[in-house]
């Protein structure tokens, strides 16, 4: 059953300055495996964009409650580069007290745009 849904848009130019002005602020925002892609090699600023989104979508999908960390919340690609989202610590305990136990995600870069959209389940 869908407990809730989640989405959010992020303008890539924007979210690209500020990792920029602040360059702290990737680390603070992503976990190494999130930063970079399977090889090793950076990610773009539209997968890092579309990757904010998503922890914007969860976020909004939860609610928005307060003291959520941001790498409790972490998008992982499998073998075919299809996105899912592993949840840890705080929000894994606000999706539990929520009744959800299952995350779909769906993620998109074009035109300057990055977007994602996650659906909570139980």
């Amino acid at each position: 059953m869908i407990v809730s849904v989640g989405m959010d848009v992020v303008l890539v130019e924007r979210f690209e300055l500020a990792v920029q002005r602040t360059p702290l602020l990737s680390d603070r925002l992503f976990t190494e495996s999130e930063r970079t892609t399977a090889s090793g090699n950076p990610r773009s600023p539209e997968s890092l964009a579309a990757r904010f989104a998503a922890k914007e979508a969860v976020a909004k999908a939860l609610g928005a409650p307060s003291g959520l960390n941001w790498h409790d919340c972490e998008v992982v690609s499998d073998g075919d580069g299809r996105p899912w989202l592993t949840v840890s610590g705080t929000v894994a305990q606000a999706a539990t007290a929520l009744g959800i136990t299952r995350w779909h995600l769906s993620l998109s870069h074009d035109g300057g745009i990055a977007s994602a959209m996650v659906v909570a389940e139980s």
